[in-house]
């Protein structure tokens, strides 16, 4: 298992950051497809919960959102906001009426958290790759950041586990078993670290390189484990299986999608 997934990792990662070095619709396209599949993901896994979010209505919503998240003028973004929630309401009143689902209310919030999620949220993708200024350095090293935080805490949480003295300690037992508290620090460590030294060779000044590590390994593991609430009960250990031994879409974009977004307003700090 280790193996395979280093070898997804080897082998997509550089690919990754190539595409985020062109931008364009080498950066929207492939990612724009990833993000789609993750959503569909999602309705997947809701509705395994038991849950009907219709992915016909979630899917035009948030891709609207991500056109407009790269989009120079930002002066229609809260319009087609305040539509795209309201088209949602509107839906969750005609099932109710209609006696469509027996669970609408948990369907209405189960959509809306879709829609926050995948739509706005997930929309920082495209929002900070937009920016003026320093565009692919942030977004590189947002990318980089989530990565190496996660691989540090997944390979210290292996060592640590063997040594007897140290012991292995479960940081969240329910939520994710395999997840270690001698790991998680040793995620903050190192991705805090090789954020402050790639940051460094981007051209990104130490401060707001430090602060985006320290975030980046600290939430990030929030975002990760929001997720595997939803897997938990739904009954699934992955969301899918699109990437060998690294699940699906969704697993691969739990941590980033919260990750860019912190990116993209530390920059607006910074910048």
């Amino acid at each position: 298992m280790f193996l395979q997934r280093a070898l997804i990792s080897l082998t997509l990662g550089p690919l990754a950051l190539y595409l985020i070095y062109l931008g364009g619709l080498f950066y929207f396209v492939p990612l724009a497809i990833i993000l789609l599949l993750a959503t569909l993901e999602y309705t997947h896994l809701v509705k395994n919960i038991g849950w009907v979010v219709p992915s016909f209505l979630l899917v035009p919503v948030v891709v609207v959102q991500w056109l407009l998240a790269q989009w120079p003028n930002q002066s229609l973004f809260a319009p087609v906001l305040l539509v795209s929630l309201f088209l949602v309401a509107a839906y969750a009143l005609w099932q109710y009426e209609k006696r469509a689902s027996q669970t609408v209310p948990a369907d209405w919030f189960a959509l809306m958290a879709g829609f926050i999620l995948f739509g706005w949220v997930c929309g920082h993708f495209f929002r900070l790759r937009a920016m003026p200024e320093m565009a692919w350095q942030w977004t590189m090293l947002a990318m980089l950041s989530t990565w190496i935080a996660d691989s540090g805490a997944y390979l210290v949480g292996r060592f640590m586990a063997g040594k007897v003295v140290l012991g292995k300690h479960a940081l969240t037992p329910r939520l994710s078993p395999n997840k270690t508290v001698e790991g998680f620090f040793g995620g903050v460590v190192l991705g805090t670290l090789f954020t402050v030294l790639i940051g460094s060779l981007l051209e990104i000044e130490f401060v707001p390189a430090l602060v985006l590590g320290l975030l980046v390994s600290t939430l990030g593991t929030v975002g990760d484990l929001s997720i595997s609430l939803l897997k938990r009960e739904a009954g699934v250990k992955d969301s899918g299986n699109l990437f060998p031994g690294h699940g699906g879409a969704l697993d691969r974009i739990d941590s980033l999608m919260w990750t860019v977004a912190i990116a993209y307003y530390l920059a607006q700090l910074f910048l």
